[in-house]
């Protein structure tokens, strides 16, 4: 059995919220797929799952909500060791060119897609950014090949037979 990981999606409105989560039905085969309306729902549903040595792969985020920014909790993701190779995605119709800039620089935003979002775009990215995830946290990209971008993992396999010659 492959090591499991977590994919969580954090936005206030609920039915946003359920119509994403609808979105990445395919990856619950393979992937925990949680949702949270607010940070701190989130944060809870993290030290949950981290309690059990399961880590965050994933975090898909909106960015206003009431009680903290998309923004500044992904910066505090990336702020965390646990966190600090989580994919982070802004899924957002509301950032501001100003809070886009800011998660840029603090290098805690991987991807940012704009509401409304394409059902097939938003899979094919969260797909190659599960790739990048598995590729920098597992070991052993073998089991990953049927599940994401087998050709980007068969790829970082090669090199790294080659870096050891193997």
């Amino acid at each position: 059995m492959t090591q499991q990981f977590l994919i969580l999606c954090v936005d206030d409105e609920r039915d946003v919220l359920d119509s994403v989560v609808q979105d990445l039905e395919e990856f619950e085969e393979h992937f925990i797929v949680e949702a949270a309306e607010s940070v701190s729902e989130a944060k809870d549903v993290i030290a949950d799952y981290a309690s059990q040595d399961i880590p965050l792969a994933l975090v898909l985020c909106d960015h206003i909500m009431p009680e903290q920014t998309g923004i500044s909790f992904l910066i505090e993701l990336n702020d965390e060791e646990p966190t600090f190779h989580t994919r982070k995605l802004l899924l957002t119709g509301q950032a501001g060119l100003d809070d886009t800039v800011e998660a840029i620089n603090h290098a805690c935003l991987d991807f940012y897609i704009g509401k409304p979002w394409d059902q097939y775009e938003l899979r094919k990215t969260i797909k190659h950014q599960l790739t990048l995830f598995v590729i920098n946290y597992s070991s052993d990209l073998t089991p990953w090949l049927n599940i994401l971008e087998a050709d980007l993992l068969l790829k970082k396999m090669a090199e790294k037979r080659n870096q050891f010659g193997e």
